[in-house]
């Protein structure tokens, strides 16, 4: 799922992908994410999980 991110275009992640992604960044190897934005990615994604139709948007610069 990282791999659809576009530092210049917006992407909507659904609930399913969410739960996808929050399954990928663990598994990442060192280096490919800071520490802080991969933290911010799972607190984002778990509110995403936790909440009823909820989606994660990414909007690009």
């Amino acid at each position: 799922m990282l791999g659809h991110l576009l530092p210049y275009a917006d992407i909507v992640f659904n609930h399913r992908q969410v739960s996808t992604l929050l399954e990928e960044v663990p598994r990442l190897p060192a280096g490919v994410l800071t520490d802080e934005f991969a933290r911010e990615v799972i607190e984002l994604g778990q509110a995403v999980l936790d909440g009823p139709g909820l989606y994660l948007w990414s909007l690009g610069d």
